[in-house]
């Protein structure tokens, strides 16, 4: 099976160089893990890898042969192929047709043949254990987490030599993240690379035999997982002492929130109180209902029964428009499709969700629009070369503070934040957790779900555990850990 070696790779956008001079080698058959913060050049070097981009300078080499890669079409070709941690899947299609897209079984007047589609798609998500998927069903119609596997899949058809893996079990479930390590272990016994990256470092230690590290578009080198400690790696990514988060309260008496068993199409009887300057988790596993409670209390979805008061007052948050003019925000756990406008400039989104209060006159006002993004980019210290620049440029953890700095132009008294550091880096993450802090700090509102307990834990001033869609507890105090958060969601 293929080897490859990455040799003096160089790229650079306008503004900002991504990759300086980067080589690293990739071995037949190992599981080699790619480590930096958001930024630090990881996207670039697997997107030069896929064909998606074209370097600036030096070259790559499969079985010491140099190879040109000018698009996809070229890496897939070459044995590789790519699972990106923003799907590409297309809603509208089947997964069968997904999974081969421009693969199909033809007949020899160009037809598809369907059946042999359905028969060659069921094949392959049975040898993934993805019994509960239909190759005929649509992909809109599928989970996050169906979407993922569906996402592997598609690679896994084109039987690659080399598998790239970005974040792949940020949107799986403990059950199918077990079934893609089974995968994983099998591809590498039969002889596979696979370039796997994760902010998840628990994973990285678990699966890699090897460990590459990028900072600020430079390799920094290449080390044996065994050999290499927690915090030897977090240093050489993030190259700075971290900010331990801060456990004291801001909590006050003052109740900002307060949801009295309120039902909906997947929770029932939820109650729960937020506090004036309180941080109040929900944890529980995927699918329990979390997000489904979120988007009821923001207007998204709507709320069969029960009663909602805002500041002591009755709230009935049929629609996200009322529910922001009345003081609530959500920042959504799907930046790319819920979140953020991707192509749009850092600006345009800070003022999205405000346009109304910022100008009520309806005259776009470029120079206060400016004005607010300059003000929310060193606030959040947003890492851009200019305000014009599109989001969808930008690092995950920058887009993340991108996202928070649009909700916080609203001002809201009570701020929902769904997965608040899915898919950005550890040093992104501790500069997100200041950001929190600091709000609540302000006298905000927080509601939290995130599927890290840790960051729960260390956040929260209470965590209410979700499980099928009911609240199997409330813990506060020495009752914060893994074990009873696991316990009560279990």
């Amino acid at each position: 099976m293929a080897s490859l070696l990455l040799d003096d790779i160089s790229k650079q956008f306008p503004g900002v160089k991504a990759l300086s001079n980067v080589s690293m080698e990739i071995q037949a058959g190992e599981i080699h893990a790619l480590c930096g913060e958001n930024g630090a050049g990881k996207s670039t070097l697997m997107n030069i890898l896929s064909g998606n981009l074209q370097p600036d300078g030096g070259r790559i080499l499969l079985n010491d042969k140099e190879v040109l890669l000018h698009n996809p079409q070229e890496a897939f070709e070459n044995g590789i192929a790519i699972v990106y941690q923003h799907l590409s899947l297309v809603d509208s299609l089947s997964v069968a047709e997904n999974i081969f897209a421009n693969l199909q079984p033809r007949n020899r007047y160009g037809i598809i043949q369907f059946n042999t589609l359905y028969e060659k798609t069921n094949a392959l998500l049975r040898k993934l254990k993805l019994f509960d998927i239909n190759p005929r069903t649509l992909v809109a119609k599928l989970s996050p987490a169906e979407k993922q596997m569906v996402e592997i899949a598609k690679a896994l058809s084109k039987d690659p030599s080399i598998l790239i893996l970005d974040e792949p079990t940020a949107s799986l479930t403990d059950r199918e993240t077990k079934t893609l390590f089974e995968i994983i272990q099998t591809l590498k016994t039969n002889g596979v690379s696979i370039i796997y990256i994760s902010h998840r470092l628990n994973e990285i230690f678990l699966l890699s035999d090897r460990v590459s590290i990028l900072k600020d578009g430079q390799y920094q080198g290449t080390f044996d997982s065994k050999g290499l400690t927690k915090e030897t790696l977090i240093n050489k990514m993030v190259g700075r002492e971290l900010k331990i988060l801060k456990t004291s309260s801001s909590k006050n008496d003052k109740v900002l929130l307060e949801v009295k068993n309120i039902s909906g199409a997947k929770f029932k009887d939820i109650s729960l109180v937020v506090h004036q300057g309180e941080i109040v988790g929900l944890a529980g596993l995927m699918g329990a209902g979390r997000t489904e409670i979120a988007r009821a209390v923001f207007g998204m979805d709507e709320i069969k029964s029960g009663e909602v008061r805002l500041r002591n007052k009755p709230f009935h948050p049929r629609h996200p428009a009322a529910a922001i003019r009345d003081g609530v925000g959500y920042v959504t756990e799907e930046r790319k499709n819920l979140g953020l406008f991707p192509g749009m400039s850092i600006q345009d989104n800070v003022v999205a969700a405000g346009l109304n209060r910022i100008m009520p006159s309806g005259y776009y006002n470029t120079e206060k629009v400016k004005q607010l993004a300059t003000t929310a980019k060193e606030k959040l210290g947003v890492v851009s070369y200019t305000l014009k620049q599109p989001v969808i440029n930008l690092s995950g953890g920058n887009q993340q503070k991108v996202m928070l700095a649009k909700w916080l132009l609203t001002n809201p008294d009570v701020l929902i934040v769904d997965e608040p550091t899915h898919g950005i880096d550890v040093g992104a993450k501790s500069e997100i957790y200041q950001i929190l802090k600091s709000l609540a700090e302000e006298g905000k509102g927080i509601l939290i779900i995130s599927s890290e307990l840790p960051e729960l834990i260390g956040l929260c001033d209470k965590i209410i555990v979700i499980k099928n869609g009911k609240v199997a507890g409330e813990l506060s105090g020495d009752k914060k850990t893994e074990e009873q958060i696991i316990k009560l969601a279990t």
